[in-house]
């Protein structure tokens, strides 16, 4: 055998090792939907009692999302994050946070919250998920309120809503952070609090929650199988299962990464939001729409996460405008936008909507692209020569397209 013949066989065993190295994530790169149209979802999480200033803060919002509308005349919709309770601070001073008190959505208390946001799920501008009974797990509240001066101060002196002046750590729900790192909660805890805010939920809203979103994205598979157990059928995720909070408070403890339409514990259905828009933190239209582009090229749905207080707090005004700037631009910059909520886009995935792409060779494309962008892979592509026929391939497919679109 000649040098050049050795040559070409330790080239092609050395792609055929990458490719066997990487073979799980790129056949799962390949069972994730690919879009034909763009689609954008707007996810805002928080909302849930308050004072009034929040609900004429949500009133607003759901007037600017009815002012625009896709191709098809669907109107912008905003998926909310429901809050169900907040602690009852002046009955927790009261017992010297001896025991913890609630305020819950369904009450009286909450009545006008809940009423704008049925209001604008009637108007098909809001679309309601389940983010907790509350933002945080309450013993650990109450436990760490106790010994934490800070903790403590916000007890005794907040109105209950603002939980984003906890610290991080503690506004994870389902971990037990008295001490860090956190523990696991006990499954039979975890399944009572589910069945409680679900019934919450449905007793609030008139149905049980098909999504729900785990607050600061830490929740574990026993959550999801209780939640699939209550109805739930889809998480929304960042892309990856964390599980805890390490040594300093950050979320931690990944046991999964997640791509869209995959299956989680007791079959409910992932899907990925890893854009981020909060404006009162200086986040630009101009900046989001380019990495919207980036995900429409790949055949993905943009899920654009949001919180309350960006149209709440000191920096409203400038959120609003930002918030009607992305949707002005975004639908002149892609005529054929689609406006839905995350269970639409779900449910489509299953059934095989007409938005979803069923050729095989603009699937290749797209997960050729994929492929492109997991990291590790593309650089051992590029030092191996591997890349020089993907990229070949993915010029004939692009070419071979857009041959398609103009014939």
């Amino acid at each position: 055998m000649s040098l050049v013949s050795t040559l070409v066989v330790l080239l092609l065993c050395a792609w055929c090792a990458i490719l066997l190295v990487y073979r799980r994530r790129l056949l799962r790169l390949w069972r994730e939907p690919v879009l034909a149209a763009p689609v954008l979802i707007i996810e805002s999480d928080d909302w849930g009692p308050g004072p009034a200033s929040h609900v004429a803060a949500l009133e607003r919002l759901i007037a600017l999302l009815a002012r625009h509308r896709d191709a098809s005349g669907q109107a912008a919709v905003m998926t909310i994050g429901a809050v169900l309770a907040i602690a009852d601070t002046a009955a927790i001073r009261a017992g010297e946070i001896s025991c913890y008190r609630r305020q819950r959505l369904c009450d009286s208390d909450g009545a006008a919250m809940r009423e704008a946001l049925l209001a604008g799920r009637a108007r098909g501008v809001l679309a309601l998920q389940l983010h907790g009974m509350e933002h945080y797990w309450p013993p650990s509240l109450l436990t760490v309120a106790r010994r934490d001066a800070e903790v403590r101060d916000w007890l005794e002196t907040a109105a209950g809503s603002d939980t984003e002046r906890l610290p991080s750590a503690l506004q994870s729900r389902w971990t037990d952070v008295t001490t860090l790192p956190s523990r696991p909660l006990p499954e039979s805890e975890i399944r009572a609090a589910v069945a409680e805010e679900v019934a919450c939920f449905e007793t609030s809203f008139g149905a049980r929650p098909l999504v729900a979103v785990p607050p600061t994205f830490v929740w574990t598979e026993q959550v999801e199988r209780a939640w699939a157990e209550a109805g739930v059928r889809v998480i929304i995720t960042p892309g990856r299962r964390l599980t805890g909070r390490d040594h300093a408070g950050r979320p931690g403890g990944c046991d999964r990464d997640i791509l869209n339409g995959e299956r989680g514990a007791g079959g409910v259905r992932y899907l990925v939001r890893d854009l981020y828009f909060e404006p009162a933190l200086g986040h630009r239209p101009e900046r989001l729409c380019d990495e919207l582009a980036r995900h429409f090229a790949l055949g993905r749905p943009a899920l654009i996460e949001t919180h309350r207080f960006n149209f709440t707090g000191e920096q409203a005004e400038t959120a609003y405008a930002a918030l009607e700037t992305l949707l002005e631009q975004a639908r002149a910059r892609w005529p054929g936008l689609r406006f839905m909520s995350a269970e639409a886009l779900a449910a489509g995935q299953v059934r095989g909507a007409e938005w979803l792409v069923r050729d095989r060779a603009r699937r290749l494309e797209v997960w050729l692209r994929r492929a492109a962008r997991v990291d590790r892979l593309r650089k051992l592509a590029w030092s191996s020569g591997l890349a020089l026929p993907a990229w070949a391939l993915l010029a004939v497919l692009g070419a071979w397209r857009r041959g398609e679109e103009h014939g």
